[in-house]
């Protein structure tokens, strides 16, 4: 992959973090959830919603992604996916009550639900056909090593910072 322009590279890299950012957004909640729910006065009952909200929102909107990027463009859809998960992550982090993060959770998932298959879509775009197996390798790696950091991570900073770092 040396050999592919700068600006290919660059573009990879973006779509590596991507799915490393999304994966690991699927499991880094999960150990933050208790902290989460004395901090917003909540049952830990009721945090399940935390989750359900992001996972059932990607699977809702993963269908309509590759559609998306059909209509409007696929790096015009995997910016907008960007955008909107980094703008969910924001909104979680300063989330005070249950219903915000959940709202932004929604928000998080409708990103998250996006950047992955868009990301594969970018990466077939602008990667000759025999590069393209290296190329996916290297962008869907960190999307592999995410839920594996994820619960570590999510415990790690609410044990030394809080809940709201799991966001940013």
């Amino acid at each position: 992959m040396t050999d592919l322009p700068a600006n290919v590279r660059w573009q990879l890299w973006i779509v590596a973090f991507g799915f490393f950012m999304q994966s690991l957004d699927t499991t880094i909640v999960n150990t933050a959830l208790p902290s989460m729910a004395k901090s917003l006065g909540e049952s830990p009952l009721h945090m399940h919603m935390v989750i359900v909200a992001y996972v059932l929102t990607v699977a809702v909107m993963l269908p309509a992604s590759g559609w998306l990027a059909d209509k409007m463009g696929v790096r015009n859809i995997f910016f907008t996916a960007i955008v909107l998960f980094t703008a969910g992550s924001l909104f979680c982090a300063r989330a005070e009550t249950l219903n915000e993060l959940v709202m932004a959770r929604v928000l998080q998932g409708v990103g998250g639900a996006m950047m992955v298959p868009v990301g594969r879509l970018t990466v077939m775009k602008i990667v000759p056909r025999e590069q393209y197996m290296a190329a996916m390798t290297f962008v869907t790696l960190p999307g592999q090593v995410g839920p594996l950091l994820g619960p570590a991570l999510g415990g790690v900073l609410v044990e030394y910072a809080s809940w709201h770092w799991i966001f940013l």
